[in-house]
């Protein structure tokens, strides 16, 4: 028959056959028939209210025929047979009636020593009783099993014995020297166990007392008490517990053992209550009454019993050891209870924590599931044992977390936050056990770390002082459990909440958080200081900086002294990471914001607007009171905190900062650098106290290597906005002033994106005529495609240049590295290729012909493909694209709009148009007459920016080129009327300037701040955007004309191509 508490089906078991005139059935049963498992759950609600009756009568059993053996296996060899000589037991007599009394009365016993099997029973085999049988014996050891193992051979052993045995190197068995197929030891040979046991308390004085852990050794007892049945209230003695004993070792009759347990416990309450534990807790203590406990545990299927007398032994077991020693000596008991445990027992855990099982156990078996069911329940729903089910679940999962085993910790904190079991977590900070309350703070910190979102959660329920009563006391580890812990709790998404539990911290507890925190400066392992210091200076921080503080003296010390100590990276990295986290913006998560904060003062802050997406922080209806509110905390904290930091000893932080930024390793240069970053920053908005000079001297020429070497873009925009700080300074300039020239390169590539770029180029432009005099141009590779005939058009786009030609061939080249490298050409068209251009929003590349077709082209790594052809039907100039519709100028008049459905319409029908620009949907067309108009698309409404003029002596001057740039219009026509370049106001068409050309517009480009002009004759004249006057010609080198330019994205280059055949490429630096 299967107990409860195992869950293996179909196991083979060592029979023990009797060859003897007596029966061994007659002996008592101890493994009577389970039922299902669901009986503990079921039975759990209504059994608490049932009381038994210590005068219960024998109920009649029928005796097993067979006894099977507690350690099983499966072996293809027949079992050999095992004769075992033993005198069974002669049926019991029936215990007298005692007299009851009608009053309670004291009474006294005395006993010389304690049987529990003498007096009411006669017992057959105390006749002739001198040495043990033979099977009692280890065949090694020769002395009474203490902790049988049978093997696959069916030989039995001390285990100790055997194990040393096969730790010699042999794997045969002592006796009949079979192989055998597994050295791992079965379990323990339980009813070989009970049946010495038993012997041994019927010969106690032939018993091998030297090494027979089972014999009762008990000191006399003298008891005055009263016991009371808990069913009529009448008088017990304490006879009664010596045969309560008794039938708990001894009966054949399992409600009888159940009762015996009933009796023991209104004992035991009765004795607490009077002061007489100890000589009782001697006699409960002793291994056989322990062994009697265990049975219970092993057969019984009542729950009340069951919990009954999980609560003996836990009672026993909290104040002796022993019984803990006799509980582990045999694996099988502990595993009894935890599986009673798992299987709803919940009283249970308290005795697995007094068991003190190994951590590897507890991983192993899989408890978490049972443990948060008891964290979860209410206290008023178990017994009342000597340590709160609750505690010792708290602290068993504790255990759990701090095993090292990742799974494992991941599983009881996945477990926790989802089980929603995180507020009975919460509630164990106020426990009154000192050990449940760091166990609980271990275990939140570490829902923290899987999931910083429930910080919010605890902050909000927590009661703090109980924690920072403990601390005082605490040892190192768990000191800084706590104090990380608090750490934890202040990086909230609201800085408001932040400042209020900072000082909850600072003025709750017993004892002076802060004076606590400064003494533990003192003590506390390298790498722990960082935190440390930090917590500590934002408790000093709550107040205004004052001129003194030794609180504030010491933390920033600290923090400096950890980022300069290079022998211990671990204290680098914490000492920065806990500089980050001071400038007091965090996300839900936890994480600072500082890096995203600061790349949005730089202008990129589409990385901050995503987190605050995400934060759902921003301003929406009745919250955009609110997150001013927090706006203006975190600005106060920040001005704050940085005022402390720089100000300590005359910026001396900048230096500690400087060494960090020297180390090797990765982490600890990139948190130390996003920390200057942040502080050089913040010095343009702090009072000026002459501490720019020192960050200058530490920072900035690493601040200018990173700007000209990083590779990230955030990296390089972070120097950037670094290295602003110093150029209003005329000695932060001076420096600057070497390296200017790769600081210009990289300040181009923001100077559309970043205001930031933008005013540093007006400074460093200061002095000169424009900013335009900072560039030059450099001629960087040539291409002669005369065999293609006229390059009629050219477009840049994914660091590759598109030429078109006359013959109908389509190039595609390199736009970086090697400039001009010819990757791949691609005749589609018949004819002329007039235009080129690239739909910004997607990845598709557009080519007009004269064939009347438009081409859609897929833009892949080092090729383009056609994808999409469509047909026109008229010749195609100056093409231009927006979402679903194309713009061109067809062979006559007018503007000819086509959608890509295949609808057509012409627009301006009265006007040659010469040149094309489009611009957030409005179209803009110079003519043949000189005169320019704005269409809207959307409305098909017809301005006019520029009426034209009437042709002299019969010669037109149309306009060659249109661009539209920053909200001007730049149109370039002849030199008839002494005019060629106009620029016009987009908004209102207001002519604002008017300049004289020498030589004939062809093509223009319009950068950020400079104009290119491709003229006849083969040259490019470079105009200042601002000042508008000429800077620099570029000779193409041929007296043909300039037909079509271009600029890439980053201004890097010109590519410039040529009625001749020529395509051309100039570096701009």
């Amino acid at each position: 028959m299967q107990p409860i508490w195992t869950d293996h089906k179909g196991e083979k078991s060592i029979g023990i056959q009797i060859k003897k005139t007596k029966d061994l059935s007659r002996f008592p049963s101890f493994f009577p028939e389970r039922v299902s498992p669901r009986v503990l759950t079921n039975e759990r609600s209504s059994s608490r209210s049932i009381k038994p009756s210590p005068n219960n009568k024998d109920s009649e059993s029928e005796p097993e025929d067979n006894f099977r053996s507690m350690s099983s296996f499966e072996s293809d060899a027949e079992l050999e047979e095992k004769i075992v000589e033993i005198t069974s037991l002669d049926t019991k007599k029936t215990l007298s009636q005692k007299q009851k009394q009608k009053q309670k009365q004291p009474i006294i016993i005395e006993s010389s020593s304690f049987d529990p099997f003498m007096g009411d029973y006669d017992n057959p085999m105390n006749e002739g009783k001198h040495t043990p049988p033979k099977d009692f014996v280890c065949p090694i050891t020769t002395h009474i099993f203490s902790d049988p193992v049978t093997l696959e051979t069916g030989q039995t052993y001390e285990r100790k014995a055997i194990q040393q045995w096969l730790e010699r190197g042999n794997s045969t068995c002592p006796i009949t020297r079979q192989k055998l197929h597994s050295t791992q030891l079965p379990k323990t040979n339980y009813i070989l166990k009970h049946l010495i046991a038993s012997w041994q308390e019927l010969n106690p004085t032939n018993s091998n007392q030297e090494n027979d852990p089972l014999e009762l050794d008990t000191p006399p007892l003298t008891l005055t008490l009263t016991l009371t049945s808990p069913d009529d209230g009448t008088v017990g003695t304490a006879n009664e517990l010596r045969v309560a004993i008794t039938k708990l070792c001894t009966s054949e009759v399992l409600k009888e053992a159940e009762t015996a347990v009933f009796t023991i416990e209104k004992f035991w309450q009765d004795v607490t209550d009077s002061g007489l534990v100890g000589e009782v807790q001697n006699m409960l203590s002793q291994p056989p009454v322990i062994n009697g406990f265990m049975e219970i545990l092993f057969s019984s299927i009542n729950t009340r019993v069951l919990i009954s007398t999980v609560f003996l032994l836990c009672e026993l077991g909290s104040r002796n050891e022993d019984v803990i020693l006799t509980l582990t000596r045999v694996d099988s008991d502990v595993e009894c209870v935890i599986a009673l445990f798992q299987k709803g027992l919940f009283e249970a855990v308290v005795l697995i924590y007094l068991l003190k099982p190994s951590i590897a156990m507890l991983v192993q078996v899989e408890l978490v599931d049972s443990l948060l069911s008891v964290v979860n329940k209410n206290e008023n729903e178990f017994f009342k044992m000597c340590v709160k089910p609750k505690t010792a679940a708290v602290l068993l999962l504790g255990q759990i977390v701090s095993s090292g085993d990742d799974g494992a910790v991941f599983e009881v904190v996945r477990r926790v936050i989802s089980g929603k079991v995180i507020e009975c977590i919460i509630s164990s900070l106020e426990s009154e056990w000192t050990e449940e309350r760091f166990t609980a703070v271990r275990l939140l910190s570490k829902c923290i770390q899987e999931d910083g979102k429930c910080r919010n959660i605890i902050a909000d329920k927590a009661e703090l002082a109980p924690v920072l009563e403990i601390l005082v006391g605490a040892n190192d580890e768990d000191r800084f459990e706590i104090v990380q812990f608090l750490s934890e709790l202040v990086k909230l998404n609201r800085r408001t909440f932040n400042n209020q539990i900072l000082h909850i911290i600072k003025d709750e507890g017993t004892f002076s958080t802060m004076h606590t925190l400064l003494a533990y400066l003192q003590t506390a392992e390298t790498e722990q200081l960082p935190v440390v210091a930090g917590l500590l200076l934002q408790l000093d921080l709550l107040a205004e900086p004052r001129k003194m503080s030794i609180y504030r003296e010491e933390a920033i010390d600290t923090l400096i002294s950890c980022l300069k100590n290079s022998d211990s990276p671990s204290a680098q990295i914490a000492a920065a990471e806990t500089i980050l986290a001071l400038q007091g913006r965090f996300s839900s998560f936890g994480k600072p914001l500082i890096r995203a904060y600061l790349l949005k003062n730089v202008g990129l802050d589409k990385s901050y607007r995503s987190t605050m997406r995400k934060e759902q922080l921003s301003a929406i209806s009745g919250e955009i009171q609110e997150t001013m509110e927090e706006e203006k905390a975190a600005e106060e904290w920040e001005r704050k905190t940085a005022f402390v930091l720089v100000s300590h000893e005359f910026g001396l932080i900048f230096e500690g900062l400087s060494d960090g930024l020297k180390s090797n390793y990765a982490e600890i240069c990139c948190a130390c650098f996003v920390c200057a970053t942040w502080l050089v920053h913040m010095l343009t908005l702090l009072p000026d106290t002459g501490i720019k000079g020192a960050a200058r001297i530490c920072l900035l020429n690493r601040f200018v290597s990173i700007f000209k070497s990083a590779k990230d873009t955030e990296d390089k925009a972070l120097s950037m906005l670094a290295l602003r700080s110093f150029i209003h300074d005329p000695d932060g300039l001076r420096d600057i002033s070497p390296h200017m020239k790769d600081i210009l390169k990289g300040l181009r590539e923001f100077k559309r994106s970043s205001t930031v770029a933008f005013e540093m180029l007006k400074v460093f432009s200061e002095g000169t005529e424009s900013s335009a005099d900072l560039w030059s141009h450099k001629e960087l590779a040539q291409q002669d495609c005369s065999i293609n005939g006229e390059v009629s058009s050219i477009v840049c786009f994914k660091d590759k240049i598109f030429t078109g030609h006359s013959d109908g061939m389509i190039k595609v080249w390199t736009g970086k590295g090697s400039v001009l490298h010819l990757l791949q050409e691609i005749r589609e068209h018949s004819k002329t290729v007039t235009s080129l251009t690239v739909l910004q929003s997607g990845d598709t590349l557009y080519s007009g012909s004269h064939d009347k077709t438009v081409r859609g082209w897929s833009v892949n790594k080092e090729m383009i493909q056609c994808e999409q052809v469509y047909d026109v039907k008229d010749h195609v100039n100056n093409l231009l694209v927006a979402n679903s519709i194309s713009c061109f100028i067809p062979q006559g008049a007018g503007i000819k709009i086509h959608s890509w459905s295949g609808t057509s319409k012409l627009l301006n029908p009265s006007k040659y148009v010469k040149c094309l620009a489009l611009v957030h949907g409005r179209l803009y067309s110079g003519c043949h007459d000189n005169s320019i108009q704005e269409i809207d698309l959307a409305t098909g409404t017809l301005s006019s920016i520029h009426n034209g003029s009437r042709k002299l002596l019969g010669k037109s001057t149309p306009v060659h080129a249109l661009k539209v740039h920053d909200g001007l219009i730049y149109s370039a026509s002849s030199s008839v009327e002494g005019t060629a370049l106009k620029i016009w106001n987009a908004s209102n068409h207001t002519l604002t300037h008017s300049v004289s050309l020498a030589s004939e517009v062809r093509a223009m480009v319009i950068s950020s701040d400079m104009i290119y002009m491709g003229c006849k004759g083969g040259i490019v004249e470079v105009w200042c955007k601002k000042k508008l006057s000429r800077k620099e010609v570029l000779q193409i080198g041929t007296n043909s004309k300039v037909t079509c330019m271009a600029l890439d994205t980053n201004e890097d280059y010109l590519v410039v191509g040529t009625s001749d055949g020529r395509v051309q490429a100039w570096g701009v630096s």
